[in-house]
């Protein structure tokens, strides 16, 4: 009988993973850090840092990543890039990145697209299909409580979807929401500023593997921040 991954090796590959989320936190802080150092008076600086604390990054490397961005430490410079692209079945692709190499970036995002089904798009030709809002998560029984102290901050709205009472705000209300909510004793079991599709494209099983394969390629490669699809997976049969 074969034996599994040993604790070193299962330990290894934890690592490899972790270092690659703490480098995409790094490269997220240190090109928010460019409009201000100080995450009380920049939005997306600050919650470039609650994403990283809520992984557990130490807080001395985020207060590097910081000086680097706001100029008072060396280090590369990174560029903010956005492509879109189509995957198979027609599904809407969003690839942000962050690369000191955008020829390099490029080449890659193509390849993993052409590779897999997919295709490069012009620009334009995805993105106006999202749109970006924060979302804050809490238990559904909350909702109540919760409604008229969301809707008096300025919420856009308060849904209850499965187990969660979900509030709904601009990107740019988003921390103040969720501070008006933290004060009236509400904590937030999950939040964050996200980019939605106005409409989904509907995939069975079959049809979502290969999206499924292009999707995880697209995340694994370096210069790779986020990944955002219109694509709706239906439950197995």
């Amino acid at each position: 009988m074969g034996r599994g991954p040993s604790i070193e090796g299962r330990k290894s590959v934890e690592d490899s993973k972790r270092a690659k989320v703490f480098t995409k936190f790094i490269r997220e802080i240190t090109v928010a850090a460019r409009t201000g150092s100080d995450p009380a008076g920049n939005p997306r600086l600050r919650l470039a840092v609650d994403r990283a604390l809520s992984a557990n990054m130490p807080k001395d490397t985020i207060e590097r990543a910081i000086k680097r961005g706001s100029g008072t430490e060396a280090g590369q410079q990174m560029e903010e890039i956005r492509y879109e692209g189509y995957g198979p079945g027609g599904v809407a692709i969003l690839v942000d990145c962050m690369t000191d190499n955008p020829t390099r970036t490029v080449a890659e995002v193509r390849n993993v697209l052409s590779k897999n089904g997919g295709h490069m798009g012009s620009a334009g030709s995805v993105a106006f299909q999202f749109s970006s809002r924060g979302e804050l998560r809490f238990d559904s029984s909350l909702e109540e409580k919760i409604l008229e102290v969301a809707i008096d901050a300025g919420a856009d709205d308060v849904l209850t979807e499965g187990q969660n009472c979900v509030v709904y705000t601009s990107s740019n209300r988003f921390h103040a929401i969720r501070q008006a909510l933290q004060a009236a004793g509400f904590n937030a079991k999950q939040g964050d500023v996200v980019l939605r599709p106005a409409s989904y494209v509907a995939l069975n099983e079959a049809a979502a593997a290969p999206l499924k394969e292009l999707l995880e390629r697209l995340e694994e490669l370096d210069d790779v921040q986020d990944v955002h699809h219109n694509a709706e997976f239906s439950a197995p049969a």
